[in-house]
This record gives structure tokens, C-alpha cells and sequence, in this order.
């Protein structure tokens, strides 16, 4: 640190030669990367022929990411997000009733801004089911056919359904990536 003596102009040249010499990249303390293979989680199926693979939860920001898997002629109640929605098709096909014209197939990208309302169906014809990956922060607002809140899933009630589900049937859930608790 510069002497108390110093001039502003010194004391900020100082400032400058030393925040230059930092190193960008850590040394120590750097946290290591954390990886989930493809078959290391449980789906937990919902009984309907759905179920999702939960891959990460972070409480602290309400984030949580799963892979989803919908069979043929699958229809996921109509809700709304209360956060951003990032999602990749891996398998299958899908849209909302309400853009039609808009079907992720493999390799698709969307984002859903916070508020969006829709109703994700699978195409009846397909062969195979749909795997899709999301990223979801906040909550799903899942609506009735009038348009009155049923239920709500958010990061928490995401992790808590899942561990219960895993624990319920004895299955492995322990590479779950889980911050926040």
C-alpha cells in the first residue's frame, strides 16, 4: 500500500501497477468442476409415461435443471414461469398449442422469458419419447383449464419431489449437484 504521504496520483499508480500484476487466473482455492454422467441420476417417473432426470439445484439464485422426458402424445399442463427458461432438445420433438409453428426438434435452443404462459405437447406420431434439457429459475405456475393456479414448483419443491421420490424407491441420487443448503 502506498505511504500515507503519497500523492492521489501515486497512490493510484500504485493501485494500478499492482491490480495489473494480479494473477487472472486463480491459484488456489479455484472450486472444482462438478459432473453428472448420463445415467448416474434416477428419472423419476410420474406415472404418466413423464418423468425428469434432476441434474442441479441452486437455492440460492432458485435455479433448477433437469432433464425431462415425455412420451408420445404427451400434454404438460399450461403454466407460466415466474424466471427465465433456457431449454435444448436432445431427442424427440415438442411445442406449445400456443405457437405451433415454433417445434424444437434435437439441437433446438429456446428461452422463455419470465411470465411466458404455455402448454408444451409431444406430436402423437412420433416413435420414441422427448428429452429435452431445462434450466429454470424461479417457479412453474401450473394452471387449470379456467386458468386458477393448481400448483407451484419451484427449485425447492423440485429438489424435495426428487430426493423423496429417490429415497421412497431406495435409488441413488447422491451425484445430484445441490448448492445452497
Amino acid at each position: 500500500m502506498a505511504d500515507a504521504g503519497s500523492t492521489p496520483q501515486e497512490k493510484l499508480l500504485k493501485f494500478a501497477s499492482d491490480y495489473m500484476a494480479r494473477p487472472i487466473v486463480p491459484e488456489h482455492g479455484a472450486l472444482p468442476t462438478l459432473h453428472v454422467g448420463a445415467e448416474e441420476l434416477p428419472y423419476a417417473e410420474a406415472g404418466d409415461g413423464s418423468a425428469i432426470q434432476l441434474l442441479h439445484v441452486d437455492l440460492n439464485v432458485g435455479l433448477w435443471i433437469s432433464k425431462t422426458r415425455l412420451p408420445p402424445g404427451y400434454r404438460v399442463p399450461t403454466h407460466y414461469h415466474t424466471g427465465l427458461v433456457y431449454a435444448v432438445t436432445l431427442q424427440g420433438a415438442w411445442c406449445y398449442l400456443e405457437s405451433p409453428e415454433a417445434v424444437n426438434k434435437p439441437g433446438s435452443y429456446l428461452f422463455e422469458p419470465a411470465g411466458s404462459r404455455h402448454t408444451l405437447v409431444t406430436p402423437a406420431d412420433q416413435e420414441g419419447d422427448t428429452i429435452a434439457w431445462f434450466a429454470i429459475y424461479g417457479a412453474n405456475i401450473n394452471l387449470d383449464g379456467e386458468g386458477k393456479i393448481v400448483s407451484i414448483v419451484d427449485a425447492k419443491a423440485a429438489l424435495d419431489l426428487y430426493r423423496g421420490y429417490c429415497e421412497a424407491l431406495g435409488l441413488d441420487h447422491s451425484k445430484l449437484i445441490v448448492h445452497g443448503e
